[in-house]
């Protein structure tokens, strides 16, 4: 491929994305499919000294730390045709203005969502076993332990588990759980298809059956207008007693006050990587409750995992510049009912 057929390219994101996202092997990749001029990488884009490098960038690769494409932004890069994101959610990302140029733009999600749901299913290993609560309370436990532990609430055998959002991270979880002896899954998406479901060895069913039935609720919706606050009192009242409530997704798809409501009462255990507010405030009750974990948003690619990300991300840019056909592009009617 000789150098004036390959389009210009840029790394958009901040340094210590690049720096755990491209070692050389991956910098060398997209170099041999496109032009990096100097410099290589910024989160810059608003710097004037650059007007000349982004006049002829025609493919941005972003990650955590690229800037919004707004309308300014964009008419300093008229020549740009791509985006090739190596994170997650585009939704930060992208303007009315970005979508009205016509500019293609892809997704790590898919490559995201596997250490989500590897996360997430361990959790509600865990949870069946309310290990998370018993770490927390060993000296309980010293003596005659065997005879406290007799309850129902400790299994993972028949477990039913309810998937509120049959999305890439849903899809994931529900995969992972036909691991489990005779568990039953039943999953809540008004966009899901029930044959889709039923292949994956779960049901679909609504909400309130769901809720009425599960030992586990697992949350995998989008943040949406319509799914803010979703698992308020109400629903969180429907859970029986001893249920445990799993949260990888966003913090504000629950109703904190009615979930702190609900565990200090003891009736449910709570296992959250994601609050809201997030972090919650120092005096949150949920911090000091035995039967609350609470992890630090870590359900998500991190060390090592993120090489996954840049590695989705340069192999979409591998299919764009030979011309074939994309796995992982994101439209605007995408961001209607996905994260």
């Amino acid at each position: 491929m000789s150098d004036p057929l390959r389009p210009s390219a840029l790394l958009a994101m901040w340094p210590d994305a690049f720096a755990s996202q491209f070692d050389a092997l991956r910098e060398a990749r997209v170099a041999e499919l496109c032009r990096l001029d100097r410099p290589a990488v910024t989160a810059e884009l608003d710097d004037p000294a650059l007007a000349d490098r982004l006049a002829g960038v025609e493919v941005l690769v972003t990650s955590w730390g690229a800037p919004v494409l707004t309308a300014e932004r964009l008419d300093r890069m008229p020549k740009l045709r791509a985006v090739f994101h190596c994170a997650g959610t585009v939704r930060s990302l992208v303007t009315e203005e970005f979508w009205e140029r016509g500019i293609v733009i892809t997704s790590a999600a898919e490559a995201n969502a596997i250490p989500v749901a590897e996360f997430t299913y361990a959790q509600i290993v865990l949870a069946g076993k309310r290990a998370q609560y018993l770490a927390r309370v060993p000296r309980q436990f010293r003596d005659g332990w065997r005879a406290q532990l007799t309850s129902d609430r400790y299994t993972n055998y028949g477990r039913r588990v309810g998937i509120v959002g049959f999305s890439r991270i849903g899809r994931r979880v529900v995969a992972h759980l036909q691991q489990l002896d005779h568990a039953e899954v039943l999953v809540y998406d008004p966009h899901a298809d029930p044959v889709a479901v039923a292949r994956a060895g779960a049901r679909l069913v609504d909400l309130d059956e769901l809720l009425r039935s599960v030992d586990v609720l697992s949350l995998h919706a989008p943040a949406l207008p319509e799914t803010l606050g979703m698992i308020g009192a109400a629903e969180l009242a429907l859970l029986r007693d001893g249920g445990t409530v799993v949260n990888t997704a966003r913090g504000a798809l629950i109703d904190t006050d009615a979930l702190v409501r609900e565990c200090a009462s003891g009736r449910l255990d709570a296992i959250l990587d994601v609050t809201d507010p997030e972090p919650l405030p120092d005096d949150s009750p949920l911090y000091d409750l035995p039967n609350v974990s609470i992890t630090p948003h870590i359900a998500g690619s991190l060390g090592s995992e993120t090489l996954r990300l840049a590695d989705a991300a340069i192999d979409e840019l591998e299919r764009w510049v030979r011309g074939d056909a994309l796995t992982a592009q994101v439209n605007a009617a995408d961001l209607e009912v996905a994260a």
